[in-house]
């Protein structure tokens, strides 16, 4: 394993992002994003990913010089085009400007259609938590988990954030699959079997093996109380955002198509925390030491907020992926 600190990671990864054509400001906080995954413990959305990001960036699959185009435009409600650019800095924008409704009219949202992959969408709760707003997140991705019953992959791993303010706030970040293909991917880095139950082959058939599984299907969260939750999550951001549902969307993890746009769609939602109450009070910390009275933990305790890490915070990631980013390193700069 290679041992690393937050502000030199972020600073190479922001280094390569520019290189590629990236605005540095969007290149900083895209970097920022990608190694706040690693110190949260979520390799499978960190620096991982990184490699694939730029391969589809240098082959035109992401369009380093995007903006975000606005398409509506109304009290509550902004839909913006993502011109084919990196999801990390658009979906925080979004949540930035949800936030800003939110604070004026009380609940706002805010949906990007042509985006890409944006990491760990429980990033995103943040700027929303910060200004004591609860925040909620969806996004979809390539399909790779079959109808509930069905043998075709049509529904991503169609993950769901939320963030209520309170001390400590709650986090909550979960695909609705029965596990991140991110995490299948780095299963597959290193040539580890998968637990029974996550994954299927292209027969449908339950595998182990992740190098398979990348080829096959997720299996969804809970039966089929995962699989409507999954529908929930691509109804608001592939069929109603747009501009493609989850099966149109090309793999991130495959070389082949890097020069393909994803056209991710993203969807944001804020709500003022304090206007909810009937009677004034915020029961959340209640909540929380009933939850560890109870022998249990609040989801998200113990995540820093990833736009206030230390310089110095140390984290790992494998030799292997270290290794890759070196390789990038030569190659662009």
């Amino acid at each position: 394993m290679a041992k690393l600190k937050y502000k030199s990671a972020v600073n190479q990864a922001s280094r390569l992002l520019e290189a590629t054509g990236m605005a540095s400001e969007a290149a900083v906080v895209t970097a920022s994003c990608i190694v706040a995954s690693d110190v949260w413990g979520i390799g499978s959305h960190g620096l991982m990913r990184l490699p694939f990001y730029l391969e589809r960036l240098t082959s035109g699959g992401i369009n380093s010089n995007a903006k975000l185009k606005e398409i509506t435009n109304l009290p509550s409600l902004r839909i913006f085009d993502g011109e084919s650019g990196m999801g990390h800095w658009q979906v925080k924008k979004a949540a930035e400007v949800a936030a800003n409704l939110a604070h004026d009219q009380g609940i706002a949202a805010v949906g990007i259609g042509k985006s890409n992959h944006c990491g760990a969408l429980g990033l995103y709760v943040w700027p929303m938590l910060n200004k004591n707003l609860v925040g909620i997140v969806f996004s979809n991705g390539p399909a790779v988990m079959p109808p509930w019953g069905g043998n075709k992959p049509l529904l991503s791993t169609s993950p769901i954030a939320a963030g209520v303010p309170g001390k400590p706030p709650t986090i909550i970040d979960l695909a609705t699959s029965a596990v991140a293909r991110g995490k299948i991917a780095a299963k597959a880095q290193k040539n580890e079997a998968l637990e029974p139950g996550w994954a299927f082959d292209q027969l449908g058939q339950p595998t182990l093996d992740a190098k398979v599984a990348l080829n096959g299907m997720l299996a969804p969260l809970g039966g089929v109380k995962g699989y409507a939750l999954a529908v929930l999550v691509e109804s608001l951001t592939g069929a109603l955002v747009g501009p493609k549902l989850a099966a149109d969307v090309p793999d991130m993890f495959d070389n082949k198509v890097a020069h393909l746009p994803q056209d991710i769609s993203h969807f944001v939602i804020a709500i003022k925390a304090e206007a909810l109450t009937v009677d004034g009070d915020n029961r959340m910390e209640d909540l929380s030491k009933r939850i560890e009275s109870a022998g249990g933990r609040l989801p998200g305790k113990n995540r820093k907020n990833p736009f206030e890490i230390s310089e110095d915070t140390e984290f790992e990631i494998t030799d292997s992926v270290n290794s890759e980013i070196d390789a990038w390193s030569s190659k662009l700069l």
